[in-house]
């Protein structure tokens, strides 16, 4: 008996919130504004004349503490811009799945090839969504917002500024002796 006053109790706990109206909304209803230094994704950029501006140095995928930089170098060839002979990129995988956007990919770029976006979040359906090819990444680059940072700025942020040398402490330090 007491069975049949639970699964009671149960159906109309069920009815109850079956025609309550929902408390969520769909994303994204309403964008909030993003601070400055938000971050969600990645592009890979092109430099000033129109090349690829990654040189295939592997530094990225050498840094990623998760290991989810995948980089394939080209053998160096001229550019068709400049003309000059230069590394290149063959393939550039990517996945956010498991991306700690920790950032040290873009310090560590040596020609600022990889920047972070400050575009919204698209929801994926699939891990397919999240792994960043190069076609994706190049394609984030032409609906990018302007980023805070590249890694130029970012490794300049973190050395120490130098103290000036007080030019009394300048004149009664002794001459450096060559050895």
């Amino acid at each position: 008996m007491r069975y049949l006053l639970d699964t009671a109790r149960a159906l109309v706990a069920t009815f109850r919130a079956a025609f309550h109206r929902p408390t969520t909304e769909q994303f994204p209803k309403e964008i909030r504004p993003r601070p400055e230094r938000y971050r969600s994704s990645f592009a890979l950029v092109h430099d000033e004349h129109g090349d690829e501006a990654c040189i295939g140095c592997l530094a990225c995928e050498r840094i990623c503490p998760s290991r989810v930089i995948s980089l394939k170098p080209a053998p160096k060839r001229e550019s068709p811009a400049t003309g000059k002979k230069r590394g290149w990129c063959e393939d550039f995988t990517l996945d956010l799945t498991a991306c700690i956007h920790c950032e040290l990919c873009v310090q560590v770029c040596p020609v600022d090839a990889i920047v972070m976006t400050r575009e919204k979040e698209t929801p994926g359906t699939s891990r397919e969504d999240l792994v960043l090819t190069m076609d994706k990444l190049y394609a984030n680059e032409k609906k990018m917002t302007p980023t805070w940072a590249t890694g130029t700025l970012l490794m300049r942020m973190q050395e120490p500024p130098k103290a000036p040398r007080p030019a009394a402490a300048a004149a009664a330090a002794p001459p450096a002796t060559e050895a």
